[in-house]
């Protein structure tokens, strides 16, 4: 599905093509490599080591893009997180997708806004409810735990206002949240990366390997004069 025109980010669209474009290279990789190797066709196999060879460079490529340009992309998801918290809306439909996302990372990281809960305050139905209704999937109270998504009641509101100071929400904001997750599992995702780009290695020194037993054996077939 996709995302509303104001949540878009050319960073963010860049690296989604480029996924769709190695999901479907990887699976013609796969055809060609299977087929290559049960009929013996030098042509396949070489294809295939340069499909791996391709995704393996677009891999590099792509972590390289994560790690210098960091910043920016931090501050693109500042932006559309931003806006997607200020036009929050429960009841629009045409949103529910990124709605539900968002509501199930707030969730999981145990998270509230972008940088804080603070940035909630900018939600226009909030703002219109003077602050009496705070985002469920912030929640850190036992009472809504069952509730997924929308907003939900502050039991006693001390006035007829109130602010993100006065939720039961959590204080830690996502990206804090999302950077000391990444922190956390920094050796597993090291190492399931490790782990492919090897898987990869090793699928192009087996293609190389058949590639040069079939010209072996071709070479050896044909009729010396």
């Amino acid at each position: 599905l996709l995302a509303p025109t104001e949540m878009s980010s050319p960073s963010l669209k860049t690296g989604a093509y480029i996924l769709i474009g190695v999901g479907a290279l990887t699976m013609l990789m796969g055809f060609l490599g299977c087929l290559g190797a049960v009929n013996e066709i030098r042509c396949l196999l070489g294809l295939y080591f340069a499909c791996l060879m391709v995704i393996l460079i677009t891999q590099v490529a792509a972590g390289l893009v994560i790690y210098f340009q960091k910043e920016s992309l931090k501050e693109e998801l500042s932006s559309i997180v931003g806006s997607l918290i200020e036009n929050y809306d429960p009841l629009n439909d045409d949103k529910r997708n990124l709605q539900d996302t968002w509501d199930y990372v707030q969730r999981q990281v145990a998270c509230c806004g972008w940088t804080g809960a603070k940035d909630w305050e900018k939600n226009e139905i909030l703002i219109n409810k003077s602050m009496t209704e705070y985002p469920c999937s912030c929640s850190n109270s036992s009472k809504d735990l069952e509730v997924d998504s929308g907003f939900c009641n502050l039991d006693d509101p001390v006035n007829s206002t109130a602010t993100y100071a006065d939720w039961p929400v959590h204080e830690q904001g996502c990206m804090d949240g999302v950077e000391n997750w990444l922190k956390d599992n920094l050796g597993v995702i090291l190492g399931v990366c490790t782990g492919v780009a090897v898987i990869e290695l090793l699928g192009m020194i087996l293609s190389i390997s058949l590639c040069k037993n079939i010209h072996s054996e071709d070479y050896t077939k044909v009729p010396k004069s």
